[in-house]
């Protein structure tokens, strides 16, 4: 979030009113694309306090003997670990508490990325900023999420008569709601700051946009079976190790001067380990149920379940190799899971267009001169570095569903159909029964008779 360029000498400048003097210094603040090596003074910004080393302190002692690169390698090693063991718990413990740690991060990411900015600018004593910002994710979230629960819960929600009103009425009340915090903002505009209090309100939502649209997006895929949660967040985690260490032994050839520790060498060894990490992840989880399965409420149990007959997604084939292969391999056929082929589009995607979610993520720490979000994670910053990959990986998987996987949900359209009115649903069942009887799928009223 820059301030605007002074206009060149060839461009005119307009004469300002009298209220808008006072916004010269902020078009003084930053000149946008300034280097590493320019000077506070050079790029208006005010610094951003750099997150303390909180490294913990059993292991400074045991790897204090170690060169700076060592010990980073093995800090960030040692907490790779812990948090791998962490997400095999979460795993473990079921859907919901893997919605509750999807919506723990989204929260954790957007607080990280909305204190920079105001680290950035609360020197201006902007009214209301971390309030607002705080309270549009509160808006953004009761709108996403609500359509969730209807979707996903239709029959409860219908059976609960507050719950069916706030069904009903879901969309205007989120427009009201945020409709209130447009209004507060316009009412917060303070004069002398009008321009850098509109790039605030920016900020926020772009900021909404990034976190809430895809954790939304996350959590759809979640319902569709865990296996579309667990290989996409593996496959993006594998790469990340990989191309480190990839990286780490043998890079040599940079990569891209936003990551100037990025390598040609990390790349290209994280691409072929995340293929073939993701084909192998993806035969374990395609033959358990409770992988593939979707995640769905049960309205007798009052629970969600995990329990299905596997798709012919997750059903065993046989595949004819091509010719190539033939004389490589001495096989003429293989036995995969179909999910295994839908697995290379996923990993592959984790590889390549993956990392740009970290080369974004670091333009934007090098535009504000910092080295990480935070300090959440020892040798790996705040929750935003871990997760800058991910957001865009679970856009690509919700899109990838709906273009090649996800077909008409019959239980879905009869949940519909039994919130219609008795006269609606007859009328649906008189159209349907015509039609099938035209196509010659029903014997005609006069057969049935005879």
């Amino acid at each position: 979030m820059t301030e605007l360029r002074h206009r060149g000498a060839e461009a005119p400048i307009q004469t300002q009113s009298s209220e808008d003097k006072g916004s010269d210094s902020e078009l003084r603040l930053e000149k946008d694309g300034a280097s590493d090596g320019e000077s506070k003074g050079d790029s208006g910004l005010a610094e951003v306090p750099a997150p303390a080393d909180d490294t913990p302190e059993v292991l400074n002692k045991a790897l204090s003997g170690l060169s700076s690169r060592w010990r980073n390698w093995w800090v960030r090693g040692i907490l790779t670990l812990a948090m791998i063991s962490f997400f095999f718990l979460i795993i473990y413990l079921g859907p919901i508490v893997l919605m509750m740690i999807v919506l723990f991060v989204q929260i954790k990411c957007f607080q990280e990325i909305i204190t920079i900015g105001y680290s950035v600018y609360h020197s201006y004593h902007l009214p209301w900023f971390r309030t607002l910002s705080w309270y549009f994710l509160l808006c953004v979230n009761y709108f996403f999420y609500g359509e969730t629960v209807t979707d996903c819960f239709f029959t409860l929600v219908q059976r609960e008569e507050p719950l069916r009103i706030l069904s009903k009425y879901h969309r205007f009340i989120s427009f009201a709601l945020y409709l209130t915090g447009f209004c507060m903002f316009v009412l917060s505009l303070v004069k002398k700051h009008y321009r850098l209090q509109f790039y605030m309100f920016g900020w926020t939502h772009v900021t909404l946009l990034i976190v809430v649209t895809q954790s939304h997006f996350i959590i759809h895929n979640l319902f569709e079976g865990m296996i579309w949660f667990i290989v996409p967040i593996s496959c993006v985690i594998c790469n990340d190790i990989m191309a480190y260490m990839f990286g780490f032994f043998f890079g040599r050839t940079p990569l891209i001067k936003l990551s100037p520790k990025k390598t040609w060498e990390g790349f290209i060894g994280g691409l072929f380990s995340t293929i073939v990490f993701g084909i192998m992840l993806s035969y374990v989880m395609s033959g358990w149920r409770y992988f593939v399965c979707p995640v769905e409420f049960n309205n007798d149990s009052n629970r969600f379940q995990v329990d299905c007959e596997p798709s012919e997604l997750f059903q065993l084939q046989d595949y004819t190799l091509p010719s190539f292969l033939v004389s490589f391999t001495g096989w003429t056929t293989v036995r995969l899971y179909p999910f295994q082929i839908h697995s290379i589009a996923l990993s592959s995607f984790a590889s390549i267009m993956g990392p740009f979610g970290g080369f974004f993520a670091s333009g934007f720490k090098r535009a504000f001169k910092i080295k990480d979000f935070a300090n959440t994670i020892p040798g790996h910053g705040g929750i935003m570095d871990r997760f800058d990959c991910q957001y865009l990986m679970a856009t690509f998987v919700n899109v990838y569903i709906a273009s090649f996987i996800r077909g008409p949900n019959p239980s879905k359209v009869i949940q519909q159909l039994l919130a219609l009115r008795i006269d609606q649903q007859l009328h649906i069942f008189n159209s349907l029964k015509a039609h099938l009887m035209e196509k010659g799928f029903l014997p005609a009223l006069e057969d049935v008779m005879a």
